[in-house]
């Protein structure tokens, strides 16, 4: 068996085509690592902005010594140093170098008035300037207007006929359940982690495509289908070994080249912060999952994996099934892009958030109202897809052995 497994596996990267999609990969690693360091920018006291690991090391000094857990008088504090700040004659100066220099007194700060700017705009809306007109008297009412704007959203002429009052209630209470007062630190390097996770797993899948859409079908291209089904393990352990080749090569190569990534990002960026919830971030502030960095971390690995094994044995399937590798190319390209193209049709939301693609993009679809009732009860889709697509992963396997150990030679 493991002679059969080898020469299945040296025979996918003995071609060319292969061999360039996997140095494709490679530079997409480097690339998409470069732009998550890049995306960490940071102002010095001139005014003078640079990114990558050096800003991160300066930021990360700034936003530490406002580390803590985010209380009434901490967030008086930083109403109270927000208008200083503002009365500055940096901020007040029309030379776009001296506002420059205003901002960079604010970025050790920036992430906590990013929240205020959240909790006291309505629920749809954004307005960088808010936290500037907020009280010092009003920070203490931080964590109730985040449950107040949800509630006036969800009853709002907009979006009360999408929900149930079950959903409703379960959005609400899930709000109420998130333990404050949050604790906050620097985690940019998780959120840069996070933010191009998406990215590098749907390349890695598009590009496994090439390597695994020819383990079934390069039989019949080389015009050997008629010696390997005549064979006598042909069939059975042949089949077994093809199957072992292409959950191997996805294995191995999603989690050499995620754990690459993560690796480079987190030793650039600092792993602080692993621990705040993500509501602490803009991102994250609206998202009823009550999870940290760290567990959003893991379950967009894990989503991601399990998306990445049910789409390529999907693609192997068909490859087995139609015999044609071009078309089984062109499997991970259907599921992945064309949900986007139906993203604005709103009867479809339900729908398209239960597709796969949706398991490769985790850390944004933990900031989506995709809710599903179930007997009464109402769960996020997250848990629904983690287990659905891990049991049609495994349904998947027999079927595919059964499709190619029956087929007929022609």
């Amino acid at each position: 068996m493991m002679k059969m497994l080898r020469f299945e596996i040296k025979k996918v990267f003995s071609k060319t085509v292969n061999k360039i999609a996997l140095v494709i990969l490679m530079i997409a690693l480097c690339i998409v690592s470069l732009f998550a360091i890049s995306s960490v920018e940071y102002v010095d006291k001139e005014g003078n902005s640079t990114s990558g690991i050096v800003a991160a090391h300066h930021l990360r000094d700034e936003k530490n010594q406002w580390s803590g857990y985010l209380t009434e008088d901490m967030l008086s504090e930083v109403i109270e140093k927000n208008a200083e700040i503002n009365a500055s004659e940096e901020y007040l100066s029309k030379d776009y170098r001296e506002n420059n220099k205003a901002y960079a007194k604010k970025q050790g700060f920036s992430d906590i008035r990013t929240i205020l700017n959240k909790a006291f705009c309505s629920f749809q809306e954004y307005d960088y300037y808010r936290a500037d007109s907020v009280s010092a008297d009003e920070a203490g009412s931080l964590y109730e207007r985040r449950i107040s704007n949800l509630t006036e959203w969800l009853n709002s002429d907009e979006v009360k006929d999408n929900y149930s009052e079950v959903e409703k209630n379960f959005l609400i209470t899930k709000y109420k359940e998130l333990e404050t007062p949050l604790y906050y630190e620097y985690f940019d390097g998780w959120k840069a982690l996070l933010e191009y996770a998406p990215t590098i797993i749907m390349l890695i899948v598009l590009i496994m495509g090439f390597l695994v859409s020819g383990i079934f079908s390069s039989e019949f291209q080389l015009k050997a289908d008629s010696i390997f089904f005549s064979t006598r393990l042909g069939r059975n352990r042949g089949t077994v070994a093809k199957i072992k080749a292409g959950f191997l090569m996805v294995t191995v190569i999603y989690w050499g080249v995620m754990l690459a990534y993560s690796a480079v990002v987190l030793i650039s960026l600092g792993t602080d912060g692993a621990s705040c919830a993500i509501q602490t971030g803009l991102g994250g502030w609206k998202s009823f999952y009550n999870i940290s960095y760290l567990q959003d971390y893991l379950l967009t690995m894990i989503g991601g994996y399990l998306g990445s094994l049910f789409i390529l044995t999907f693609s192997m399937l068909v490859s087995a099934k139609t015999r044609s590798t071009v078309l089984a190319v062109t499997i991970p390209f259907i599921l992945l892009f064309i949900p986007s193209f139906l993203n604005g049709i709103s009867i479809l939301s339900s729908v398209l958030g239960l597709l796969p693609d949706q398991l490769l993009q985790i850390s944004e679809a933990v900031n989506f109202f995709n809710l599903y009732q179930i007997g009464g009860k109402v769960i996020g889709a997250i848990p629904i897809i983690m287990i659905l697509y891990f049991v049609l992963y495994c349904a998947l396997l027999p079927i595919l052995h059964h499709v190619y150990r029956k087929t007929e030679i022609k």
